[in-house]
């Protein structure tokens, strides 16, 4: 697939790779949690930087800003891509650049490449990259947490459905776009990182975000 790049693309798809990467290791709810004075999140709940362990401080706000800060820096990771890139293989530099901001959230170098999830982060990036696949994957993720009150289940749904989905809008050749190549990635990237969770589900331990006070 990068074969056929000429060599200042290979240049620039390293350049994007790497802005991506740095991009997504910024810890937004390590940051916001410290800022706030709530305390070092990797040692609360479940260690996790990410949204739903921030949740479980009790900081609603805080948790609702992870989302969304972890979700743009994916998205915002994409559309720099994009506009540095020239159409004529744009697809294929996005793709990249769309996995290493996600590998950038799971193994950060700020952090000594201990990471989140990469829930957020990859619905943002696949939100830029594929829209229908991005949206349709936020509606599983949102629908199954509703239905199951539980955030990894969501998660689950979503990172599963999104593959399938990029392969009915793109097809089975990866050589014409990269975009269902970076999806299957950031997706088995996702669902390994999730390894704990599923056990969790399978022997019904796994957390339930409480229902809504009345």
């Amino acid at each position: 697939m990068m074969s056929s790049l000429p060599s200042y693309a290979l240049w620039l798809l390293a350049a994007m790779a790497f802005m991506g990467y740095v991009l997504g290791s910024v810890p937004f709810g390590l940051i916001l949690t410290n800022v706030a004075g709530v305390g070092d999140l990797r040692k609360i709940g479940s260690g996790n930087i990410g949204a739903t362990n921030v949740l479980r401080t009790g900081r609603k706000d805080l948790a609702a800003a992870t989302l969304g800060l972890d979700a743009a820096k994916g998205a915002l990771a994409v559309m720099i891509a994009w506009i540095m890139t020239p159409p004529d293989f744009s697809d294929r530099i996005l793709a990249v650049t769309a996995l290493a901001v996600v590998v950038g959230h799971c193994y950060p170098i700020f952090l000594g490449f201990k990471g989140g999830k990469g829930v957020a982060t990859g619905l943002g990036a696949l939100l830029a990259l594929s829209p229908i696949t991005g949206l349709i994957g936020c509606a599983a993720w949102l629908g199954v947490a509703k239905l199951t009150r539980i955030s990894s289940a969501g998660a689950l749904a979503a990172f599963i459905i999104m593959p399938f989905v990029t392969l009915a809008l793109y097809g089975f050749s990866f050589q014409a776009s990269g975009k269902p190549m970076a999806v299957l990635l950031i997706s088995l990237l996702v669902l390994m990182r999730h390894s704990a969770n599923i056990g969790r589900i399978l022997n019904g331990t796994e957390p339930r975000v409480p229902p809504k006070q009345k």
